[in-house]
């Protein structure tokens, strides 16, 4: 099997950094909440009215971690990708792909390729 030498510095190395679209979103949206380049929440809320939920009683799908794991999933990955040719099954006919390793991280990496958006 060949060796694929990977350069972390390159961007395919990287998964989407979604919080940094997100923000990119916010700000094209509402150039308004921006002060000294970060997110004014007390404008964003002021700006968005009614439609803010802060009531503190709410049905909710909730366990411990929950904030930690949401964090997790929006943190960019560095991972890579790469093809074992040698064990796989008629690779230059089947097109089709078995990805080992971790839900997140795998899904993360995919995203970026397969996100449609």
């Amino acid at each position: 099997m060949s060796k694929i030498k990977v350069n972390l510095s390159d961007v395919l190395t990287k998964s989407k950094n979604l919080i940094q679209e997100n923000i990119q979103k916010l700000k094209k949206l509402f150039p308004q909440i921006i002060t000294d380049d970060k997110i004014d929440f007390a404008v964003l809320k002021q700006l968005l009215g009614d439609e803010i939920n802060d009531k503190e009683e709410l049905y909710r799908f909730v366990w411990p971690g929950k904030s930690q794991s949401r964090r997790e999933a929006y943190k960019p990955s560095t991972g890579t990708l790469r093809p074992y040719r040698d064990e796989s099954l008629d690779w230059g006919k089947t097109q089709n792909l078995y990805i080992e390793g971790d839900n997140l991280e795998v899904l993360k990496l995919l995203q970026k390729n397969y996100g449609g958006g």
